[in-house]
């Protein structure tokens, strides 16, 4: 792997799954967030030397039972696939999860003595993201652990949830999330329920931002007819490239665009792959040209990153928080100028978080 060359370039992420990693270590881990080490993509360390300093750090709580193996994925034919439909998750399972995992991340802020802080508003974001001081933004990656009458919304919100994604993909309460399947449309099921109607609402009502990642495109036309924020979706591609379930067709794209929202180029190879296969030795290029389709088909304002570090295979030549810059001159070798590289790499995601950040009402 070759350096990167030196840029000073600061990087918001959109979606990182960091906490699930620290979760699930062994009890007798002696992992440190502060210490550099190999065995996640995104230490305090390697963050500041990729310039990662702000991210949505997601608490996603993982299914009950074995993970499927390669035995259960259905082949269905040439290259495609479909991974077994994943069933919903018990309401206090998730609850318990999310709380155990908020502790988590106030451990970590605890623990580094100002270098890396959880924001709730929008000065503090733009202060640390200027001084390139690593912030977080607490994000639940589905609505499980919120009950169907939104009681404990607020007391999320007061604890520090500032992004809510509705669904990952399998249903809850609010709406369906899409398979994983490839190739496939993301029309795969019905929208909104009643309560993910009542739920779009209340974060508009408070200043959540709502994450559209995961969710199938009824309930992505049922979020577009009823929010008075920008669409954002975290970390998707663009179905045109690549047609799996969880990426984003023409259309989506442009009503993200017309928003004034944003999509976070997710970099999982098997979303970024025209073939959609999972191969690591995948080209930073072909991020890139997820990142062209949408500055081409909407304007440069409307993309930005969202990595998925920990959570999924990513191109073997950013591996980690580390190789970051090596997407910014990947982008640079492709004719984005300055200003453009600094709205992907982070001034497009303040943006849309402090349009979302301001109450409707």
């Amino acid at each position: 792997m070759t350096p990167h060359p030196p840029t000073d370039i600061p990087i918001f992420d959109g979606h990182n799954d960091l906490l699930l990693h620290i979760a699930q270590l062994p009890p007798d881990s002696d992992w440190s967030f502060l210490s550099e080490n190999e065995t996640a993509s995104i230490d305090l360390p390697r963050a500041l030397k990729g310039n990662l300093v702000g991210g949505i750090f997601a608490i996603f709580t993982p299914p009950l039972g074995e993970k499927p193996t390669e035995d259960d994925i259905e082949r269905t034919g040439e290259g495609g696939y479909a991974f077994p439909l994943v069933p919903a998750l018990p309401f206090e399972t998730a609850r318990q999860f999310t709380v155990d995992t908020m502790e988590i991340l106030a451990d970590l802020e605890r623990q580094s003595d100002g270098e890396f802080a959880v924001i709730r508003d929008i000065d503090a974001l733009r202060s640390r993201f200027a001084d390139q001081k690593m912030s977080a933004v607490l994000h639940f990656e589905g609505a499980e652990a919120i009950d169907e009458d939104l009681e404990l919304l607020s007391d999320y919100y007061d604890a520090g949830l500032r992004s809510l994604g509705i669904v990952w993909s399998r249903p809850n309460a609010f709406g369906h999330g899409v398979p994983f399947r490839y190739p496939c449309s993301p029309d795969t099921g019905p929208g909104l329920t009643e309560a993910g109607r009542r739920l779009v609402r209340a974060c508009n009502e408070m200043g959540i931002l709502l994450d559209l990642a995961h969710l199938n495109e009824a309930g992505f036309w049922d979020v577009a007819g009823l929010s008075t924020h920008p669409l954002v979706v975290s970390h998707a591609c663009c179905h045109a490239i690549c047609p799996s379930a969880r990426n984003l067709t023409d259309r989506q794209i442009d009503a993200i665009g017309e928003s004034n929202g944003l999509v976070g180029i997710n970099f999982f190879v098997g979303d970024l792959r025209e073939d959609g296969r999972f191969l690591a030795d995948t080209p930073v290029d072909v991020i890139v040209d997820h990142i062209d389709y949408v500055a081409d088909r909407v304007g440069i304002d409307h993309v930005g990153f969202g990595s998925d570090f920990d959570g999924a295979l990513v191109p073997s030549d950013i591996g980690d928080a580390t190789g970051l810059p090596r997407l910014v001159d990947a982008l640079r070798r492709r004719g984005y100028d300055e200003a453009a590289l600094r709205k992907v790499a982070g001034e497009n995601w303040l943006r849309v978080l402090e349009a979302s950040w301001k109450p409707c009402c």
